[in-house]
């Protein structure tokens, strides 16, 4: 009978893979509606994290599941939201605090809601490049998430509207049911990699075998606000 051979070591980056496995922080993160989560490569909203929005219906829809599930937001800046509009959208309103006119120290504003609150949303135009990285900074130390409308330097995740349409007016009769939106998620660090997804924002869902949209680009896809183009849907 042979004797067994020496049981091979394991090699050192064998080692060195499991010590950095086992000691891997754990993300955690907020959660967002089904068919959000997908844009984000936690699977959701981490928290420390700021994600850029651009689009007041988009910044709504992230703002639901996480208030429906417990967790409470801010709005600073953004008089236009309103709570209509957000109950509309699937927000517990009675879990957020508006501040449509945060005065001449927004950074201040914000800093402080950063500290007490889960989301704190911004206006983005409202803040300087130097003072959104610092809110940033501190929405990172304090385990937060930072939502600004709008282009943001010290971003992790940038959402933008690609191209949306309204759903079910027919043959020229009927009424608009949903709206239904291309969303383009692109960033740096784990969520560089491009996603796109196709989101219901507004009603409900369209069936599977829609023929054609009636209305495309019906509304301006920076701002999820006013007409921009009417195609047709008329009735001959």
């Amino acid at each position: 009978m042979t004797s067994p051979g020496p049981v091979p070591l394991p090699s050192t980056v064998d080692r060195l893979a499991a010590a950095l496995a086992g000691s891997a922080p754990e993300v955690r993160t907020i959660p967002v509606r089904a068919d959000l989560a997908d844009l984000f490569p936690w699977g959701g909203l981490r928290r420390g994290g700021t994600v850029a929005v651009h689009g007041a219906a988009l910044l709504l829809a992230l703002l639901a599941e996480p208030t429906r599930a417990g967790s409470w937001a801010a709005v600073v800046g953004l008089p236009a939201l309103g709570l209509v509009a957000a109950e509309e959208a699937g927000v517990r309103t009675d879990r957020v605090a508006l501040v449509p006119s945060p005065g001449g120290d927004v950074g201040a504003v914000v800093a402080a809601l950063l500290d007490g609150f889960d989301l704190v949303a911004v206006s983005a135009s409202r803040v300087a490049e130097a003072l959104a990285r610092k809110l940033s900074a501190r929405a990172r130390s304090r385990g937060a998430v930072l939502l600004p409308l709008g282009g943001w330097p010290a971003a992790e995740v940038e959402l933008r509207v690609d191209g949306d349409r309204w759903w079910g007016l027919g043959e020229g009769h009927g009424h608009l049911r949903g709206r239904e939106v291309r969303v383009s998620a692109t960033g740096r660090g784990a969520a560089a990699r491009p996603v796109v997804r196709t989101v219901t924002l507004q009603g409900e869902p369209p069936p599977s075998r829609l023929t054609r949209p009636v209305f495309e680009h019906m509304f301006d896809p920076s701002t999820g606000v006013g007409p921009a183009e009417v195609r047709g849907g008329g009735a001959g």
